[in-house]
């Protein structure tokens, strides 16, 4: 029995291993697809692009890891039925959960490798992915100018452009507004094309203008406000080149700690302290806030002189608010009523605002709630993906890259979305964060549990002779029906 399970074993790991590097690969291409414009033309080093992808493909691991199970499982078991190796040891009186306990034994294993990958490793890896890319992006400022947005990013700076050609990198409809003399925009160079390139050492950033002009104030001397003359000078170009000095743009590691807060670098421990932490501070908030409203609206003392007491005794008295009314002058009471009308506009508009910050506050509880919940749904994805990519394995009884390929892809396309879905349903604060998070495992639980049942009874439930021989039994039956009723009819005629 042993040597069954080292065969086992050895049969599921080659795939397992496989299918999860070329999904981590295909995961990671897209990433670069995704920021491409913020890594070419650089001039990075092989070493911080290496180190920028081993972070990322860290952090695919938890959409990786599950589909590299269910389809390694997959294609596994449907090998071994292809081959009837399966066959052979049924009939050898070994069941098919014999043949899959060690590799329940290895799928267990993973998953609690996966949490422990996903509370300890994971946060470290996105917090050094983050902030690398941050820095990286903030490489060449040439690189980051837009067309139709002002770039701001170079000290004393103010740079804008109508139009760029990325294959020549020139520029058209150039303006830039010159700070250095921090007297506002009384600088500005005007250019109808350039281009933009950085010095070897970094320390300047050349600009060749061509056909513009250069338009700068100058400094009046103090005289009465009548007698300002505004002068200035201008001078017109077909090409100037200028050199403006750079700081801090070669790259320079930012401070780690400015992207620890975010929910994504934070294990078990912090995302529970951190909850409990903001939890708190909006109970405080919500309950200042309540007493605010009570005390300034409900029991405000005002010309009219309405008391706590009395307000409580009318409540506990409806009836006497006709009484308390009747009171009052005419004009007290039009004043009364519009008086109230405009404080409970305010108090609408101020409950309306206040909401909108509660909101938001618990949105951002929820990101650090679906955070604390993920670390447990990466390592339950797995064990459920293998619980149906196994017995599919042995009922279809294919093995290779087709029909397991299109099968895996489907179940994960549909735990995809849903999870994607019940996320977003969480976020808005539809849902709470519990089933939210679960809901695709849950929905995908009962069909593990199905159709292991149905390969340990040796269903055939994918083999389309049977569906035809169903349809078929249908047939012949309407027909048979069909013939027996047609006689008696017209017999009755």
């Amino acid at each position: 029995m042993k040597k069954l399970h080292l065969f086992v074993i050895k049969t599921y790991t080659g795939p397992l291993i496989s299918t999860f590097f070329v999904v981590v690969f295909i995961l990671l291409m897209q990433f670069l697809w995704k920021y491409i414009d913020d890594l070419i033309g650089k001039g990075l080093e092989f070493a911080v692009i290496a180190e920028l992808l081993l972070y990322t493909s860290a952090g695919l691991v938890p959409l990786a890891l599950p589909l590299a199970v269910l389809l390694s499982s997959l294609m596994t078991f449907g090998n071994m039925g292809e081959n009837f190796e399966l066959t052979a040891l049924k009939s050898a009186g070994i069941s098919l959960q014999r043949i899959m306990s060690p590799l329940i034994i290895l799928t267990i294993i993973i998953s609690i490798g996966a949490f422990y990958f996903s509370n300890n490793v994971l946060p470290f890896t996105n917090l050094k992915m983050r902030s690398l890319l941050y820095d990286v992006q903030q490489q060449r400022p040439e690189m980051q100018i837009r067309e139709g947005v002002f770039y701001n990013g170079i000290d004393n700076y103010s740079i804008k452009i109508a139009g760029r050609n990325y294959r020549t990198n020139m520029m058209y409809d150039i303006k830039i507004y010159d700070h250095t003399q921090r007297r506002g925009n009384l600088k500005v160079t005007i250019a109808d094309s350039g281009y933009m390139r950085i010095t070897e050492d970094k320390a300047f950033l050349v600009t060749t203008l061509y056909s513009g002009y250069n338009y700068e104030e100058m400094e009046e001397r103090a005289r009465q406000q009548r007698d300002r003359s505004f002068p200035h000078r201008s001078d017109v170009f077909d090409k100037q080149t200028m050199h403006i000095e750079l700081s801090g743009f070669d790259l320079q590691r930012t401070d780690e700690e400015a992207f620890r807060h975010n929910s994504q670098m934070m294990n078990i421990s912090q995302l529970d302290s951190t909850t409990d932490s903001l939890g708190l501070a909006l109970k405080k908030e919500v309950n200042e806030h309540t007493e605010k409203i009570i005390s300034s609206s409900f029991f405000r003392k005002d010309n009219f002189t309405v008391l706590k007491d009395t307000v409580l005794h009318v409540e506990r008295k409806p009836a006497d608010i006709w009484a308390l009314e009747q009171s009052l002058t005419h004009e007290e009471r039009r004043r009364a009523l519009d008086q109230a009308t405009i404080d409970a506009r305010m108090i609408r508009n101020q409950i309306i605002s206040t909401k909108t910050n509660f909101d938001w506050q618990n949105k951002r509880i929820r990101r650090y709630e679906m955070e604390w919940h993920r670390k447990f749904t990466l390592s339950f994805a797995c064990f459920i993906f293998f619980f149906i990519g196994a017995p599919l394995g042995a009922i279809i009884r294919k093995g290779g890259l087709g029909m397991p390929v299109v099968i895996s892809v489907l179940f994960f396309v549909l735990y995809y979305v849903i999870d994607i879905s019940a996320q977003k349903f969480v976020k808005e604060l539809v849902i709470p964060a519990f089933p939210g998070m679960w809901i695709s495992s849950i929905i995908l639980l009962p069909a593990g549990i199905f159709l292991t049942y149905k390969a340990t009874t040796d269903s055939v439930i994918m083999n389309t002779d049977t569906y035809l021989n169903f349809f078929r039994k249908i047939y012949i039956s309407v027909n048979k029906l069909i013939r027996q009723v047609l006689p008696k009819s017209r017999s009755a005629i």
